[in-house]
């Protein structure tokens, strides 16, 4: 059975200034500073630099401005990765693009597939095609943005030669009170059914539109148990997560043999 190091995780549970950067970004960096134990990877909400919004051709910036370089900047001081998403201009089109930033710089991304059409969401970005698995200490580890939690096709976890194509599945969120009974009974789902860890990062407070978010966040094992629930305050909590109780429970309980084989076409 393959050794991997334990994963050190902050999950930053935040309000947001509406559509403002600069307060925004040196709000997160006091919090990210808050932090007296090191971590592996520090993750932010849902576009955590502006708030939920669909004003993307006012907010939107190309790659290595502002957001970017502030990222870069705060993986190399604290030695983790920082993800969350951001407005991302590129081609012609408007992204909700996930950074996967690392402390010497180098940058991976996931572009949100399923756009909330609900807020118009569709109207004001393009979708991604693409679903990257990022590594991290030899972890594999899915990125996926709110609204794909409802998709569980999308994040579905796949096995060649006894091997899962990841280990553990995230979400970054601006997940509204008024539905937040789905985010936390499909966060656990998604946990159990690609026996992997997952968790999901939430923000709370009022947003410019004058809706509500109330948080949630929470981290799950592969048997969709809670190891930590954030509940309605603003916090940042590192979890900790063992391979070896993963591997251990997979060999066990190898459900995944029996799965049906598909394809998706983005």
């Amino acid at each position: 059975m393959e050794k991997r190091p334990a994963l050190r995780i902050a999950l930053v549970q935040t309000d947001l200034h509406w559509q403002d950067k600069t307060a925004n970004l040196a709000a997160l960096e006091e919090k990210i500073w808050s932090l007296k134990d090191a971590c592996d990877l520090i993750v932010l909400p849902e576009m955590f630099p502006t708030g939920f919004s669909m004003d993307s051709a006012s907010l939107a910036e190309p790659m290595n401005l502002q957001v970017h370089k502030w990222m870069k900047q705060l993986a190399a001081q604290t030695g983790a990765v920082i993800t969350g998403s951001a407005i991302i201009s590129e081609g012609g089109n408007y992204y909700n693009r996930l950074l996967w930033v690392a402390p010497n710089g180098t940058t991976q991304s996931y572009d949100k597939r399923h756009l909330f059409r609900m807020a118009q969401e569709d109207a004001s970005f393009a979708a991604g095609e693409n679903l990257p698995v990022f590594e991290l200490k030899g972890w594999k580890i899915c990125p996926q943005i709110c609204y794909d939690l409802r998709f569980p096709v999308w994040s579905r976890n796949r096995w060649s030669a006894g091997n899962a194509a990841y280990d553990l599945l995230f979400y970054v969120a601006s997940w509204p009170a008024a539905r937040i009974s789905a985010w936390d009974a499909l966060l656990p789902a998604r946990a159990i059914e690609n026996l992997s860890y997952a968790f999901g990062v939430n923000r709370v407070g009022v947003d410019g539109n004058q809706i509500a978010y109330n948080g949630h966040s929470a981290a799950y094992d592969f048997k969709g148990e809670t190891l930590v629930n954030l509940e309605d305050r603003e916090q940042i909590q590192v979890i900790h997560l063992d391979y070896t109780a993963l591997e251990e429970y997979r060999s066990k309980f190898p459900a995944w043999k029996d799965a049906d084989p598909f394809t998706v076409n983005p």
